[in-house]
């Protein structure tokens, strides 16, 4: 999300607009301050333990609230529906001005592995559900957070999350995936696909590797990420192919400890690199040594690290059958299922492809020829234009075609339950029945047999 927001204020502001940039605080690059056409606000965050997500818990949303409703601006973005994409909304339902809301992140993929961090956002959205009589930050304190019933929190999230969809003026998305779980949650939401946009790293000699073929993998290494998977796979790999390497690119040293742990004695032991977070402009070498992609995330909604790797020509070995932009199975990538033994299947797979050049060389043309459709000027100006339409009042076009997927598994990693415990007493007797039949027909009398 911070690359796609800082490419799109870049050629923002080459239209000659001008550009408010509302954030939480947090480092990271900030190439655009100081522009003589861009403000910014930060708002107070707080770290949200066992993650690496900040969230900005409602303080000085008064003050900036009448501060940017004093001056509104002419169209409002939100990216994502954090406590300042509320902000954004409560400037937008001030002032009557055209609101556009980016669904970055799939929230029922993300609710299995960061479902603590649900409360705390549902707190914020309640406020945005009450009158203000009293301030945002007076309201957020009276709120009392409780842990919720497994499962109960991801409810109510999506449940207000549908209704900001819905009231949106346009909502975008970076893939079709990602606008079908949006109509899946609201589905009289205004959807547009406009795919964020990046251009081909700097090319620099390839980092050396071993004597063997390199997979790699860019990117948060977190759990959502698959990265579990992808070390379950790699260790059947290595029985296959000789001297083969899985390089793993981020910053493993912020991920929780069995996931350090676990990447720590697979550096150790079990051929996989760990060079750390490198920036931005020096991944071009890091691209340019691997042999193939692996990605291994079913929860990105669009994954600009393989528009990234689709640049420097990579082929790619998938277990998210939806994500197509850059990708297209059988010429420049391989499929698999989420599990250890078809992800390591098809790495085998792809490695043996690859030594045939005819091969190589078509899967390499073909993921640059995609990559180049995606370009940050292409995208961008479509954002522009989508800008200046809503400003004027014009009719946005709509993505068409669109069909949720109603059949799939909102929680896959998740098994949630009901007990049906009740403090009545009385009520014991119905509660243990329940609880009998779960263990149906291993310990209940056969009604063939009378045992």
């Amino acid at each position: 999300m911070l690359y796609a927001v800082q490419f799109l204020e870049e050629q923002v502001l080459a239209a000659g607009h001008r550009v408010l940039l509302v954030a939480p605080v947090a480092d990271g690059p900030n190439p655009h301050a100081g522009h003589p056409r861009r403000r910014e606000i930060r708002l107070p965050s707080v770290p949200i333990p066992g993650t690496q997500i900040r969230l900005s818990m409602g303080q000085d949303f008064d003050y900036r609230l009448a501060q940017m409703v004093a001056n509104p601006p002419d169209v409002i973005h939100v990216h994502g529906l954090g406590p300042i994409g509320l902000l954004g909304m409560w400037v937008a339902e001030r002032t009557g001005r055209p609101l556009v809301i980016t669904w970055h992140t799939d929230f029922e993929a993300y609710a299995d592995y960061y479902w603590h961090v649900a409360p705390l956002l549902n707190a914020a959205y309640k406020v945005y559900e009450l009158h203000h009589a009293e301030s945002t930050w007076t309201q957020l304190k009276k709120l009392k957070l409780k842990r919720p019933r497994r499962g109960g929190a991801q409810v109510e999230l999506l449940q207000l999350a549908a209704k900001m969809l819905t009231d949106a003026d346009l909502v975008t998305t970076p893939s079709d995936k990602t606008a079908k779980r949006v109509l899946e949650i609201a589905p009289t939401a205004k959807v547009r696909v406009v795919p964020n946009g990046t251009d081909a790293l700097p090319v620099m000699p390839p980092v050396a590797k071993g004597r063997g073929p390199r997979l790699i993998y860019v990117g948060r290494i977190s759990l959502e990420k698959g990265i579990g998977l992808m070390l379950d796979a790699f260790e059947l790999v290595r029985d296959q192919v000789p001297n083969v390497e899985l390089m793993i690119v981020g910053d493993w040293k912020e991920t929780p400890v069995k996931l350090r742990r676990r990447l720590q004695r697979a550096a150790r032991f079990g051929g996989v690199k760990l060079p750390g977070q490198i920036p931005r402009e020096k991944l071009g070498a890091y691209y340019a040594s691997g042999d193939a992609f692996v990605f291994a995330s079913l929860t990105d909604t669009q994954a600009l690290v393989l528009h990234e790797a689709a640049h420097a020509g990579l082929p790619f070995v998938m277990v998210d059958h939806e994500l197509r932009l850059v990708v297209d199975p059988g010429v420049n990538a391989v499929l698999a299922r989420p599990n250890a033994v078809s992800l390591a299947g098809a790495m085998v797979s792809m490695l043996s492809a690859m030594q045939d050049e005819e091969f190589a060389a078509t899967a390499s043309a073909r993921s640059r020829e995609l990559a180049s459709r995606f370009t940050i000027a292409n995208q961008s100006k479509e954002f522009v234009d989508i800008y200046e339409a809503l400003a004027d009042g014009r009719e946005v076009a709509l993505t068409e075609g669109l069909d949720p997927d109603y059949g799939r598994r909102v929680f896959p990693r998740r098994r949630v339950t009901a007990t049906f415990e009740s403090p009545d007493p009385s009520a014991l007797e119905p509660v243990l029945a329940a609880r009998a039949s779960r263990w149906w027909p291993w310990s209940r009398p056969s009604p063939a047999s009378g045992r």
